[in-house]
C-alpha cells in the first residue's frame, strides 16, 4: 500500500508550525530587471531566511513534529551545507541532539555555521562515498532519526511555505522559477502554485552540469547520475527523490538549466544592483528566467533566490574568474 503523497493542506499546517519561528521574508524588485525583461519581476528572497536559506523552513517543520523519544534520540541529516545548517539550528532551537553528515568539500562557512549552531560533523568523500548510506547507518547504530534534504513530506511541505508566501503577498503569476536539486523545494513550490495560482507556468532550474531532473521529466522515471561538476553545490544531487519526483511531474510546467558563466552573472547583478549576497544555487531561477526573458515580455514573473550561503573568498573568487 503506498503512502499518499503531501498535499496543500500539509503546507498550510506547517505554515502554522513555522510561526514566529521562520522569517516571512521578502520580495523585492529591481526597475532594471523589469526593463530588461519588459516584466513585472518579483524576487522572494530566501537568501535573507534564518541560517542563510529557504531549508529552515522544512527543517523546522519536519523537526517539530517529532515525538519526546525522538527528539531525546537525536537527528542524523546529510547535506552539501544549507540542509544541514538548517537542521542544526532547528534541532539546537528544539533541544535535540544532532548529527550531520557533510562532504569533505563542502563550503568552510556552511561547515562552520553548522558546528556553530551545534551540529556534530561527520565527513565524508561526495564523489567516492555514499552519504545515504552513512546516514542510515548513523541512524540504525545510534537509534538516530534520519531527515533527509528533500525526499520527505514533511521537509517539502516546510519548503512550500515560501510561495504560499510570495502568492499571498503579490497574487498570482504568469511564471515562476525555482531552484532544482533534489526536488524538496520545487515540489512544495508545485503544490503551493497550484492551490493559489493554477494557470501559473512553474519551472525548475538545474545546473546545466546535473541535469537529472530535466532527463527524469521527459523519461516519465527518475534519471540517476553521477555527481554533477558545477559550482551550484546546493544542487550537486544525483537524482530526485520517490515523493518529490511524481510531485514535480504532477505540478511543474518544465525544468530548463543554467550554465556555472550564467550564475556568476546572476550574483554578480543581484550583489551590485540590488544588494543581495546570493549563492550559486540560489541563482538558478533568475539566470533561467534571463535566458527566456523574451517570452516573458508583459508578464508577471515570481524569481524565487533560494539561499546565500557562499564563502566570501569564494564569491570574490567566482567573480574575478569571469
Amino acid at each position: 500500500m503506498t503512502t499518499p503523497l503531501p498535499t496543500y493542506e500539509d503546507v498550510l499546517a506547517a505554515a502554522a508550525r513555522l510561526e514566529g519561528h521562520a522569517h516571512r521574508t521578502p520580495v523585492l524588485t529591481s526597475r532594471t530587471v523589469d526593463e530588461e525583461f519588459g516584466a513585472q519581476v518579483f524576487f522572494k528572497c530566501e537568501n535573507l531566511q534564518r541560517m542563510g536559506a529557504f531549508k529552515f523552513r522544512g527543517a523546522f517543520n519536519a523537526l517539530s513534529r517529532f515525538t519526546p523519544e525522538q527528539r531525546k534520540a537525536g537527528v542524523v541529516a546529510f547535506s552539501s551545507g544549507n540542509h544541514a545548517q538548517a537542521i542544526a539550528l532547528s534541532a539546537r532551537l528544539l533541544g535535540i541532539p544532532a548529527t550531520i553528515v557533510m562532504p569533505h568539500d563542502a563550503p568552510a562557512a556552511k561547515v562552520a555555521a553548522t558546528r556553530g549552531y551545534g551540529g556534530q560533523v561527520v565527513g565524508y568523500d561526495r564523489y567516492t562515498e555514499d552519504r545515504e548510506q552513512i546516514g542510515r547507518e548513523l541512524a540504525e547504530r545510534h537509534g538516530l532519526t534520519l531527515v533527509p534534504p528533500y525526499d520527505h513530506a514533511d521537509v517539502l511541505a516546510g519548503q512550500g511555505t515560501a510561495a504560499k508566501e510570495l502568492f499571498e503577498e503579490i497574487g498570482p503569476l504568469d511564471a515562476f522559477f525555482a531552484p532544482l536539486g533534489g526536488g524538496g523545494l520545487l515540489s512544495g513550490c508545485a503544490l503551493a502554485t497550484r492551490a493559489l495560482a493554477p494557470d501559473c507556468q512553474l519551472y525548475g532550474v538545474e545546473p546545466q552540469a546535473g541535469n537529472d531532473g530535466q532527463q527524469s521529466l521527459r523519461a516519465g522515471a527518475i534519471v540517476h547520475i553521477a555527481t554533477p561538476q558545477t559550482i551550484a553545490d546546493g544542487a550537486q544531487t544525483q537524482h530526485l527523490g520517490n515523493i518529490t519526483f511524481p510531485l514535480i511531474q504532477r505540478g511543474v510546467t518544465d525544468i530548463l538549466t543554467a550554465s556555472d558563466a550564467e550564475l556568476v552573472d546572476c550574483m554578480e547583478f543581484l550583489a551590485t544592483r540590488m544588494k543581495l549576497v546570493v549563492e550559486p544555487t540560489g541563482c538558478l531561477g533568475f539566470a533561467a528566467a534571463r535566458q527566456r526573458k523574451s517570452e516573458l515580455r508583459g508578464k508577471r514573473v515570481g524569481i524565487l533566490l533560494s539561499g546565500g550561503n557562499v564563502d566570501l573568498a569564494r564569491f570574490c573568487s567566482l567573480l574575478q574568474q569571469r
